[in-house]
This record gives C-alpha cells, sequence and structure tokens, in this order.
C-alpha cells in the first residue's frame, strides 16, 4: 500500500468513526432538547388545562419518574440485546412521546407520553455514551464520548431558540385547523412536537450503524468486531484490541453485578457512584431550569433574564468544545482539577455579590457565565467519559446504568430543593450550599480516579487489578 493510499485510508477511518458517533451523540441531543423544551410549555399548559400546583409540579417531574425507569432497565437489556437494539429502543420512545404529546386529548394523556419520553430520555443518558466508549479507539475516546455532551448542549440551546420562535409567531394563524391548533392556539403542542424531528433522524441513523465491537466480543462474536475494529482503526489496532481483550480470558457477559461490589473494583464503584452525583448537585441544573427567575433575583428584568439564560446556553455548548479538543490530550484529571476548583471559585463569589446586594450590573452574570464555563469543559463531558471507562467488560452496561441513576437522583434532589433554597435560605446560601456539594470532586479526582488518557479498556481494567494486589501486600 502505498503512502497516499494509507493516508485515504486513515482519513476513511476517522471519517467513519466521527459519523458513527456522531449518530450515537443524537441521543444527547435529544436528553438536552427534551430536558429544556418543558421550560416553555409550563405557563401554557397550566392555562389550557387549568392546573393547579401540584398537577403543575407532576407535569414537570413525571419524566424523571421515566428516566428513572429507563436507567433502570436499559444496563440490563443492552448487556443482554446490546447497545445498538437499546439506543433503537430509545429513540422510538422519543419518536412516540414527541408525537402523542403534540395530539394529546387530556392531561392525562400528556402525562402518559411525558412518562414515556422520561423512558427514552433515562435510556439514552446511559446507552449512548456507553456505545460511543465502546467504539472509540483509546486514544481518541474522551473526544468521541464528549462530543455526547456537546450534542447535550445543543439540544437545550436547540430547545431554547425553537420555544421562542413557535411563541414569537403563534398568533399569526388562527383559521380552526388542526395545524392552527398546534402551532397558534395551543403552541405548546408545536414545542414538544418538534422534539419528533430529531427522534426521526436518530431513529433512522441508527439502522446504518454497526453493533460497539466490545458487546460483540463479549458474546464472542470476534470476527465481527474484528471487522468493525478494522474499519475503525486499521488492522495492527484492530488486532491489539482483540488480542487484549482475549488474553484477559474476559468472556463474562453472565457475570452479575455482584462483581463490581468485589474489593477489585471497589474504587471504580465509588467514582461510578459519586461522580455522577456530584455532577448534579453542584448546581448545574438549578442554573438551566431556574436560571430566569436566579437573574431577575439579580436585578434584571424579565425579558434580560431570558436573553441571558439563552446566553448561558450557548456558553454551555462553547466550552464544551475546549473538553474535545484537549481531554485526549491534557487527560482527565486536568480538566477535572480545573474545571471543579473554578466552579467552586466561581459559586463562592456569585454567592458574596449576593449576600454583599451587589446586583446593579453585569457581575453576577459574568459569575454564573464562569461556573457554566468550568462545568462545559470539565464535570459535564468528562463524567461521562470516565464512568464509560473504569467498568470491566462483562459488566459494563448494567454498571453505567447504576451510575448514570445516581446523576438522576442528584437531578430530583436538586429539581425539587433550588426553589426551597432560593425562598428560604436566599440566593447566596442557595449558591454557597452548591460550592460545598461541588467540593467533594476535587478529592474525588486527587485520591480515587486514575488518569486514563490513552489507556485501551483492558488496561484501565488491568490497572484495578494491579492496584488492588498491591494494597493487599
Amino acid at each position: 500500500m502505498t503512502s497516499t493510499e494509507k493516508n485515504t485510508a486513515v482519513k476513511n477511518s476517522k471519517t467513519y468513526l466521527y459519523l458513527v458517533c456522531l449518530v450515537a451523540a443524537l441521543g444527547g441531543f435529544l436528553f438536552g432538547f427534551d430536558t429544556a423544551v418543558i421550560s416553555g410549555t409550563i405557563s401554557l399548559v397550566k392555562g389550557d388545562f387549568g392546573l393547579d400546583a401540584v398537577s403543575e409540579g407532576w407535569f414537570v417531574s413525571c419524566a424523571l419518574l421515566g428516566c428513572i425507569v429507563g436507567v433502570s432497565v436499559s444496563g440490563k437489556l443492552s448487556d443482554r440485546y446490546g447497545r445498538k437494539i437499546v439506543m433503537i429502543l430509545s429513540a422510538f420512545l422519543f419518536l412516540i412521546s414527541a408525537i402523542g404529546c403534540m395530539y394529546a386529548t387530556s392531561f392525562s394523556g400528556l402525562i402518559i407520553f411525558r412518562l414515556v419520553g422520561g423512558i427514552g430520555i433515562g435510556v439514552a443518558s446511559m446507552v449512548s455514551p456507553l456505545y460511543i466508549s465502546e467504539f472509540a479507539p483509546s486514544r481518541l475516546r474522551g473526544t468521541m464520548v464528549s462530543l455526547y455532551q456537546l450534542a447535550l448542549t445543543i439540544g437545550i440551546v436547540a430547545a431554547y431558540f425553537s420555544n421562542a420562535y413557535l411563541a414569537d409567531h403563534a398568533g399569526d394563524h388562527f383559521d380552526g385547523s388542526q395545524s392552527a391548533r398546534i402551532f397558534s392556539e395551543e403552541v405548546w403542542r408545536a414545542m414538544l412536537g418538534l422534539g419528533g424531528v430529531p427522534a426521526l433522524i436518530f431513529l433512522i441513523s441508527l439502522f446504518l450503524v454497526p453493533e460497539s465491537p466490545r458487546w460483540l466480543l463479549i458474546k464472542g462474536k470476534t470476527d465481527l468486531a474484528e471487522k468493525i475494529l478494522i474499519k475503525i482503526d486499521g488492522e495492527p489496532a484492530a488486532r491489539r484490541e482483540v488480542n487484549a481483550f482475549l488474553s484477559q480470558n474476559e468472556n463474562d457477559a453472565d457475570e452479575s453485578l455482584k462483581t463490581l461490589f468485589k474489593p477489585v473494583y471497589r474504587k471504580a464503584l465509588w467514582i461510578g457512584l459519586l461522580l455522577p452525583f456530584l455532577s448534579q448537585v453542584c448546581g448545574i441544573n438549578a442554573v438551566i431550569y431556574y436560571g430566569p427567575r436566579i437573574l431577575e433575583q439579580a436585578g434584571f428584568t424579565l425579558n434580560n433574564a431570558l436573553g441571558g439564560q439563552v446566553t448561558i446556553g450557548l456558553i454551555n455548548v462553547i466550552f464544551t468544545f475546549v473538553a474535545i479538543f484537549t481531554v485526549d490530550k491534557w487527560g482527565r484529571k486536568p480538566l477535572l482539577y480545573i474545571g471543579i476548583g473554578g466552579a467552586v471559585i466561581s459559586l463562592i463569589i456569585i454567592g458574596i455579590l449576593f449576600q454583599l446586594g451587589v446586583i446593579s450590573g453585569p457581575w453576577i452574570l459574568i459569575f454564573i457565565l464562569a461556573f457554566i464555563a468550568c462545568f462545559a469543559f470539565s464535570f459535564g463531558p468528562v463524567c461521562w467519559v470516565v464512568i464509560g471507562e473504569i467498568f470491566p467488560n462483562g459488566i459494563r452496561g448494567k454498571a453505567m446504568s447504576l451510575a448514570t441513576l445516581t446523576l438522576w437522583i442528584g437531578n430530583f434532589f436538586v429539581g425539587q430543593l433550588t426553589p426551597l433554597m432560593l425562598e428560604g435560605l436566599g440566593s447566596a446560601w442557595t449558591f454557597w450550599i452548591f460550592a460545598i456539594c461541588c467540593s467533594p470532586a476535587l478529592y474525588l479526582t486527587w485520591k480515587l480516579i486514575p488518569e486514563t488518557k490513552g489507556r485501551s479498556l483492558e488496561e484501565i481494567d488491568a490497572h484495578w487489578q494491579a492496584t488492588y494486589k498491591s494494597e493487599i501486600k
């Protein structure tokens, strides 16, 4: 093979890798879109259905129940039937939810379809980053998994803009037709239904991507896995990956989650439980969900607050690119140190500004944006990278399901307690509490999280084995 042919082959392999990982990352886009789109529909749905406070809260939070169900079953399903088929299930649930919400004839029907969408979110939040972490070669794994977080942040911004556009044009047509009802009279239907477009694209695209080669190896389908690995990274690298897998005799697809509770994987378990949880209780979703309210308390008018919310979404997208370009060069731990440290400092300063009454001028917004930026290149993407790497092959799906469940538990607490803290404790103490909750992640990074940059999944597993042997000597 000539040098030109080799360069062409490498270029084709990288293009193929990016395309497949971008398809899987669409699960993140749908996750972000569904999470943010609800903010523009609450008052409209409340008015159309005459909801009381309890029903309003149920409309917002019912998807979370679906998420917990989705996460709980996704690990077992993906380990048994494959990552691809479970992503297809997720896309299908998203599509059904979007269509159902758009045409729901009652509040109960709307809730049912929101629950269905929540299951889709829960499934996608686990299986999409899992698939990417298993599909990407070790030298690019951090970058590829970060694409998932990038897609998630783009989904949030897309929801903000689509909600604003549909709301601005809601009064254009009132002719009594079904489309007028959806796009004008009850525009929340269009807001929720628009998610069906990326869901359909996700669903169709998934039929064009292969199964995870790691899952195929676990199931003993070595020849098929090797063909996919060759297409991703060339024959020599594929041989090394397959040999590394086979040399460990890890055909352990039938192992139970009890494996994770063995002393050898105790550190991996603590990382998997704590890192996702801490990534939520640092307050990121408090800013995403309640940003306009927080900015109003900082002296912004409603219109300016909503504009600030869009700015928050854009900063979230922009700084995720920092992780994409650096996570496989600098490593996971440096990004976590810098980002978490910056987030803690930003949260403390925001609390001080509120405490001192410095609410005129741009300072609070500046430090909220600094917090978002620090989260976007560290906690946000690196959390998904790390939990996709640290678990043994045979139970990776189940273990990631457990890790992602702690993320949703943290999300639940933040969503439920933030309004109470803002009213009862005030903005200053709310942000100081977030800073306190964020700080342990620095200790976790220093004491437990290994640097996994450039290591294969088998090498990371071997690290746990070697560390345990050295500790018991």
